[in-house]
């Protein structure tokens, strides 16, 4: 069953979702605090977090925010944005962050990359623009198809790969789920899908889809839940449990 990871993407200390990646399209919700703690109220069990002014400016930026987060609530928390040395890997491991996830770096350096997965439990993210690696906070696209990237990390020490189709990311326009099972077919390893989640239709497809290809995965619900389009609530009680 899919492991549902409701999303807080951090900018300003604020709670925001973007539109394909666009910096200047970034909607303020309110504060990041009060909806982890209603996401924990509703039942869930993982927050998938992302500082994007980390990931815009290639260090982590929102520390104390994602501090107060981590104390007030008891979600296992899987974090991003800006990450890229093993010095503040450890710094979010010491506070109680459960996965780290390493996107820009993955690319730069798979090496580096495998060798923090030996060592504490690492997400690798990997972004797409028409099938093409982005990195920097998705400001740029680098010549490598995203699959042969994914293939780099098969029969790894990586706990999870998290997938994100960008031209449907805060779109609503449904998650790309032949993408998602490319890049899960490559590394055969647990998957969560991202980008464009619309509704209920969604996770029963990709469910089916990951059942029949024998998948383990997830997929992360940001902006379906912030615009009201979906019951979150309801999808927690029926896929987490």
């Amino acid at each position: 069953m899919l492991e549902i990871f409701p999303a807080i993407d951090l900018l300003g200390a604020k709670a925001v979702r973007l539109y394909k990646g666009e910096r200047s399209s970034a909607k303020i919700y309110g504060e990041a605090l009060k909806f982890a703690q209603k996401f924990q109220d509703m039942g869930a069990k993982w927050l998938h977090i992302v500082d994007l002014d980390g990931a815009f400016s290639a260090t982590p930026q929102n520390f104390r925010e994602i501090e107060a987060i981590k104390k007030s609530c008891d979600l296992k928390i899987q974090l991003g944005g800006g990450i890229r040395d093993e010095e503040s890997i450890k710094r979010y491991v010491d506070l109680g962050i459960d996965r780290i996830i390493l996107g820009s770096i993955a690319l730069k350096d798979p090496g580096f990359t495998k060798n923090m997965a030996r060592k504490y439990n690492i997400a690798v993210g990997i972004d797409a623009k028409e099938d093409m690696v982005a990195i920097e906070g998705w400001a740029e696209t680098k010549e490598m198809r995203a699959v042969e990237l994914a293939k780099k990390f098969q029969n790894t020490d990586i706990k999870a790969l998290i997938v994100t189709d960008i031209s449907r990311d805060g779109t609503l326009g449904g998650i790309n789920i032949d993408f998602t099972l490319e890049m899960a077919m490559a590394t055969q390893c647990f998957c969560i899908a991202s980008g464009g989640f619309k509704d209920e239709n969604d996770l029963i497809n990709l469910n089916r889809t990951f059942m029949d290809h024998k998948i383990s995965g997830g997929v992360i619900i940001g902006k379906a839940y912030y615009e009201g389009k979906i019951h979150l609530e309801s999808f927690l009680r029926k896929f987490n449990h």
